[in-house]
């Protein structure tokens, strides 16, 4: 495992863990496909278009919808925001840290981060009413 440094909005740095098995892809793109793509204008840009211009979260948007829909998922069921809710809905109902739920979704503040903590609650309270003998 290891850690990714990403700047984020604000110009804020980020930590994002990364598996291992997801290391070694982007250590094979970036010694095998990367290369390929040298010339770059954005030199900077971790990952790069055919073109070697620096991949955007439009066309970064675009695959995520296209990969979506090959999973049968309805394009009206996806965006950015229900992306960033499931992936901390899903940390915090399996334990994780608040703080460590801010970190990685690079809010500022914990109160921004507390919202999900009430939508995690909730998810808590429908399960155990479910599955509870005295539910």
């Amino acid at each position: 495992q290891g850690v990714l440094r990403i700047d984020g909005k604000g110009g804020r740095e980020r930590l994002v863990p990364i598996g291992e098995v997801a290391m070694d892809w982007l250590e094979r793109y970036l010694r095998e496909a990367r290369p390929l793509l040298a010339g770059a204008r954005h030199p900077e840009a971790l990952l790069l278009t055919r073109r070697a211009s620096g991949m955007t979260r439009q066309m970064a948007w675009t695959l995520i919808k296209r990969h979506a829909r090959k999973a049968g998922i309805p394009a009206q069921r996806i965006s950015p925001h229900v992306l960033r809710h499931a992936f901390a809905t899903h940390l915090l109902n399996h334990g994780a840290d608040l703080r460590a739920v801010q970190m990685l979704l690079g809010h500022a503040s914990l109160s921004t981060t507390q919202i999900y903590t009430l939508v995690a609650r909730e998810g808590l309270k429908r399960l155990h009413a479910r599955h509870h003998p005295r539910g």
